[in-house]
């Protein structure tokens, strides 16, 4: 999506926007978000990498992958919408995203520092702890990761964005909602300390009294600051 009154010849700053699931698809819905950005001024890009819903159930299944083809996907793709819209500027680019969007975020700037600025939204940072507290239920870890921490300690602690918190330079922030039983607040907590830890910019926003819905059916109100929460952050590091 072009920034509205995009003009040829110009240099604009751009959104990478991931979605949840995995197993869910961008089509031809609004989605009120990208537009937002796109009136504010920025390029919003988004795609279906391996995992999502659309070409099958080969294609959408990545377990015991998180982390490798999806990742590889993503990279492309933005080198791609890179090449093909000059009017984005390289070096004022970010991501976002909410649920697997949230671990695919915090996984990205494990792995690269390709990204000036970072929202990690619902996330997973930590398989150890998110298998066995989420209310999604104890059978999701074992067979999104291929095992457990008891079976195989190692992959599960691969597959979780917090083991390279250490490799992090991009300014994050994080969102979560208190009530959110699904990628629960411990999650972004996890994240958040650890780049504070390392001493990269972090920011840590908690929605009381809202659910893992947060962006969709929460409070108006809230939905609003969520919104410029975000905003604000990406035009601090990209404008």
């Amino acid at each position: 999506m072009k920034p509205v009154d995009y003009e040829e010849g110009k240099k604009y700053p751009a959104i990478l926007d991931i979605h949840g699931g995995p197993k869910t698809v961008y089509g031809e819905v609004f989605f009120h978000e990208m537009q937002y950005w796109a009136n504010a001024g920025y390029f919003v890009f988004f795609c279906n990498p391996r995992g999502s819903d659309g070409r099958g159930n080969e294609f959408a299944d990545i377990r015991g992958k998180y982390g490798t083809i999806d990742y590889d996907d993503l990279m492309a793709f933005t080198d791609a919408v890179l090449a093909k819209y000059p009017g984005i500027d390289r070096e004022r680019v970010g991501v976002t995203g909410g649920s697997y969007g949230g671990f695919m975020t915090n996984w990205i700037i494990g792995h690269t520092d390709r990204f000036r600025a970072a929202a990690s939204q619902r996330s997973i940072a930590n398989w150890v702890s998110m298998g066995f507290t989420s209310d999604i239920g104890f059978y999701f870890e074992e067979d999104q990761v291929s095992t457990t921490p008891w079976q195989d300690i190692d992959k599960v602690w691969w597959h979780s964005p917090l083991k390279y918190a250490d490799k992090v330079s991009t300014p994050t922030l994080f969102i979560h909602s208190e009530e959110d039983y699904r990628c629960w607040l411990a999650e972004g907590l996890q994240m958040f300390t650890a780049l504070k830890y390392f001493g990269v910019d972090a920011r840590l926003c908690m929605f009381r009294g809202e659910s893992h819905e947060l962006s969709r059916s929460g409070k108006p109100k809230h939905r609003i600051r969520r919104l410029q929460e975000i905003t604000d952050w990406f035009d601090k590091y990209l404008k």
